[in-house]
């Protein structure tokens, strides 16, 4: 097993060890799995397919560290065309 840090989520941003592919695997290359184009029944491309390789398992991970959310600055509410100064 290679495990490396990795930085998920985008509304609770958080760190989490990670398992990746064998570099030298036979199979995939190293790449964690192989991928293959197919088509419809006219022989028009439909999509691609990917199947994983044994070497990796994509669903293994653990979390670290949840990291805190920096409150945004809070600007006072004023008209940007007025006179006034903001007070």
């Amino acid at each position: 097993m290679r495990l490396r840090i990795q930085l998920t989520g985008w509304d609770r941003r958080t760190l989490t060890l990670t398992d990746t592919p064998r570099p030298d695997c036979p199979l995939c290359d190293g790449h964690g799995g192989l991928a293959y184009d197919y088509g419809d029944h006219n022989g028009e491309y439909a999509g691609t397919e990917w199947d994983p390789c044994p070497c990796w398992d994509g669903t293994r991970r653990w979390t670290l560290l949840r990291l805190p959310r920096i409150p945004r600055r809070r600007r006072a509410d004023r008209d940007p065309w007025s006179n006034e100064p903001p007070f």
